[in-house]
């Protein structure tokens, strides 16, 4: 059986610049991937089956809109594949914004090419990792990058800003969709400069306001964060509806979790390391 983790990808900074006229967003983000995350397990069966477990199983398509069996297709008309029982399990929160599909996706890619002993080229590799979407080809690398135009453009960065991250999710789903489609741009049109990533004083998501009037519960789950007076920084991920709170230490991030659950037992909560 081959097992791949597929981690929290988040969005320390995310730069909306404007949109293409193909309808695509050109963004500018720095992504960091937290050590908490779904998992891929993949094993060689008598037939193809596909399953989904865990906390947030419920509501996963088990069809093939699913992510997972789309890149399992993607690889098909590259390599020959066995018939594969598939179980995803489900520790993220759906439609969350820190990629779980995306990351689910990557997670696949690499299991496949271990289950069949070979590696597709990198460059093709990177090709399907972005027909499946624009965050997979970063969910693919794993590490902290820089993310240019509409996800096809990556740059290795040195570190995070720091070691570890709390994440907050207030079990809402905030639709991507939704949100870009409340940021309101018309096709072609030019949104933000873009300005130096360099230091992360300069960092911001776009998406923040939109996504606020998509689920203002997010203005409570920052309160919150904020009020823990542990984060240096506080910061919702992707289109939301998670945020998170940058630690200088996991001790202080698992305190700061820990806080947050007990105070919103309804609430999800994670403390995680950062990479």
């Amino acid at each position: 059986m081959i097992v791949e983790r597929a981690m929290a990808k988040v969005n320390l900074a995310l730069h909306v610049l404007g949109r293409r006229a193909d309808g695509y967003h050109l963004l500018d983000s720095v992504v960091g991937f937290a050590d908490v995350a779904d998992e891929i397990h993949i094993v060689e069966a008598a037939q193809s089956e596909f399953n989904v477990t865990g906390p947030f199983a419920d509501g996963v398509p088990r069809d093939g809109s699913n992510l997972v069996l789309k890149a399992v297709a993607a690889v098909r008309h590259h390599m020959d594949l066995p018939s594969l029982s598939i179980r995803l399990e489900k520790n993220l929160p759906i439609a969350g914004g820190i990629g779980g599909g995306s990351s689910d996706a990557a997670a696949t890619l690499r299991a496949l090419q271990n289950i069949a002993g070979q590696k597709i080229p990198s460059q093709q590799l990177h090709e399907i990792a972005l027909q499946l979407g624009a965050d997979v080809p970063v969910c693919l690398a794993q590490r902290i990058s820089r993310m240019e135009g509409i996800g096809e453009i990556l740059s290795p960065l040195t570190q995070p800003p720091s070691p570890a991250i709390v994440l907050v999710n207030p079990n809402v789903e905030c639709l991507t969709a939704e949100v870009f489609g409340e940021l309101g741009l018309a096709k072609g049109q030019k949104f933000r400069d873009g300005v130096s990533l360099d230091t992360a004083t300069t960092w911001r998501n776009d998406l923040l306001e939109p996504a606020l009037r998509v689920q203002p519960v997010i203005g409570s789950v920052l309160a919150a964060l904020n009020e823990t007076g542990q984060c240096h920084t506080v910061q919702m991920s992707g289109s939301g509806a998670t945020c998170f709170g940058l630690a200088h230490d996991i001790a202080t991030a698992r305190i700061v979790a820990s806080e947050i659950s007990e105070a919103y037992p309804n609430w999800w909560a994670a403390a995680a390391s950062l990479q």
